[in-house]
Order: C-alpha cells, then structure tokens, then sequence
C-alpha cells in the first residue's frame, strides 16, 4: 500500500514538472513572439474608462499580440494592468508583448503639430485650432476671454489673453485639451517676455502697453529689418501726442463688434469710432491687437533712432519712412496713387528675397 502511495505520488510531481515546463515553454514562446514579420505602423487608442481585458482583446483582434489571455496575465506579473494610460499609441506589427506593454503604459501619446505664426489674432487662431481637429473655435474663444483664468496666468486682469499666445510650433494629442494649449502658450509668452525686457526697458511702460505696440508693429510689417524703425514711428508720435493712425487697429476693432476679423476696410471704417480704432483715439488702443514674436517685442522696447514720422507700403511688403507730411504725401502719390506703381508687386513678395539689412529710405 505504502509503495503505491509512493508511486502515485511520484506520477502527480513528474505530471505538474511536465505541465510546469510546458506552460514555461509557451510563456517563453508568447513573450518572445511577433504577430508579424513585417513592420505594419496601427495606432491604437486607449480611451478613458477602457478596461485591460478589453484593451488585451483589441491588441489580439488588431494584430499587435498572438494571445490576449497570455498577454494580460504577463501584465499582471509585471504589475501593470493599472498603468495603461489613456492617449493614442503608434505600435508596430512586429513588436513583442514587452515592447507593446511598454509602449500603453509610457503615456506618450501620438503627437501632432499646432503651428501659430507671428501676427495672427484671436479670432484666427481659433479658427485655425478648429480646423485643424484639436477642438473647438468656440471653447478655444471661451477660454482665452475667462477673466479668472486670465488673471491666473497673467496675474492681472485684461480684457482677453491677446497679444499673450505666444506664436510658435505647439506639439499636440487627441487628449491635450484647449485649457491647456492655451496655458503653455502663455507659459511660453512670459518666458520669452522676460527674456526681451531684460534687454531694454521703455521707461515708465508696462507689461501690457508693450506687448499692445508690439502686436501693432507684428501686424505693420513683414520685414524683420523694418520693426525698429516701425516702432519709432510709433514713439515719435506717442511723445508729439499724434494719433497712431494704423490700419490693423482699425481692422481689429471691427472684429471686436462682429468677432471676426475682415482684412479689407474701406474710408468709413477710418472715421468710425471703436476703442481700437487710432485714427479716432489718441494713444495706444486698450489692448493687443494680434499676437507678437520675440523680435516685434523686442522693438518695441528698442525703437531705432529717427525723426521719422511717417511710413507707406511700397506694395512688396516694404516701407518708405517720412519725417514729415509733405513727404509723406509724396511717397504716397508715388506708392499707392500710381497704379503702376502697384502691378505685379505683392506683399508675398517678402517670402522670395534675400533677408539682408536696409537703410529706411527718406
């Protein structure tokens, strides 16, 4: 009896050695698998609320792993089934089980580029944000005009975040919300900011009357040359108490009352009065007008050295300076009133030249 006893269980050891050994060779083998030879880029999205087992389904069902129930027990072996994070992942086809894992549970999600150029305004880059599958115009207009969250970014009041979106190349996921985008915008304004007004500082000239030249300058010329001289433009008849006289704040303020901007003004919109328009206020309008880059900023601090008074497009993105308003007039007769004078040139014009320094005509 006793030796029977013995036998069996000897039969039950050598039955779980085997077993062991078989589950150890197919763990081996499912861990050192690939679904496919060949490299097929699938992104998959992890969603809020989705649960590992089903997470391990799809992975199998889409091809990224050979078994979904080998697959979640090795997650939990690893301790990892409650660290996929949600976010859109690019996998591979011929990824083993542990690169896959690796790859949900990093929460680097798929990345698209937001770009915002210099100059553009509110209204533009809502609508760019929405056209471009990020969110809405509507959320993204409702943030940059929250008087709270303003205050806490900026730590005053203003009237919207204007002039504060910082123009650059923004790194994006489906899940970066429009809060958020915005917060790194302003992040990155400020960091920058300090960086210029430690350069030069316009005596007496706050935060928020700097930035609103800078947009107008941003929004005046194309030219990186021309902004200091612009922007002495801009001095000279601040301290001769002369209207600024600019289009793009007349531009702006019609978009402050339709909220929209509309590039084309006609005589009317000159003499008709909004809190941005300069032909009919004295000083510097209530606020930015545009969002500015590092150089307008910095022109704005730093104006060049001129008597000049006056500026007319040459219709190729460029100016010609005046000191004066018989000059000024000239130049307009000579730029804007000869027809000549304007075909074939266009500001785009910029884009195909050399970017090489010039002395501002008289």
């Amino acid at each position: 009896m006793k030796k029977t006893y013995v036998v069996l269980l000897l039969a039950v050891v050598a039955l779980i050695a085997a077993l062991g050994g078989g589950f150890a060779f197919l763990s081996y083998q499912f861990l050192s698998s690939r679904p496919s030879d060949v490299a097929q880029d699938v992104v998959y999205e992890v969603s809020p609320g989705k649960g590992f087992n089903s997470i391990a389904a799809e992975l199998e069902q889409k091809g990224l792993i050979r078994n979904a129930l080998f697959f979640t027990a090795y997650a939990r072996i690893r301790g990892d089934r409650s660290k996929v994070k949600v976010g859109e992942y690019l996998l591979r086809t011929n990824m083993v089980p542990s690169e896959v894992l690796n790859t949900i549970t990093s929460g680097k999600s798929i990345a698209r580029s937001f770009t915002v150029s210099e100059g553009l305004s509110i209204y533009e880059i809502s609508e760019l944000y929405q056209k471009e599958g990020f969110g809405t115009a509507e959320d993204f207009m409702r943030w940059v005009r929250d008087p709270q969250f303003i205050k806490s970014l900026l730590g005053e009041s203003q009237i919207s975040l204007e002039g504060y979106l910082f123009p650059e190349t923004y790194m994006l996921t489906k899940y970066t919300d429009t809060k958020t985008l915005i917060t790194n915008m302003v992040r990155r304004f400020l960091y920058v900011y300090n960086e210029v007004i430690s350069q030069a500082e316009v005596q007496g000239w706050t935060r928020h009357q700097v930035v609103t030249l800078a947009s107008i300058i941003e929004k005046e010329t194309g030219a990186p040359e021309e902004r200091p001289t612009i922007s002495s433009v801009f001095h000279n008849r601040l301290a001769k108490r002369m209207r600024l006289q600019t289009d793009p704040t007349v531009i702006y303020g019609k978009a402050d009352l339709s909220g929209k901007i509309e590039i084309n003004i006609t005589r009317a919109d000159l003499t008709t009065p909004t809190r941005y328009n300069t032909y009919v206020i004295y000083g510097l309008p209530p606020g930015p007008i545009a969002n500015p880059g590092k150089e307008a900023l910095l022109a704005a601090v730093k104006p060049a050295t001129s008597s000049y008074l006056f500026f007319v497009s040459q219709n190729d993105g460029t100016h010609i300076f005046s000191e004066d308003y018989a000059g000024h007039n000239k130049a307009v007769q000579r730029f804007q009133l000869d027809r000549k004078a304007r075909e074939g040139k266009s500001w785009r014009d910029l884009q195909n030249r050399k970017q090489v320094p010039t002395v501002p005509k008289k």
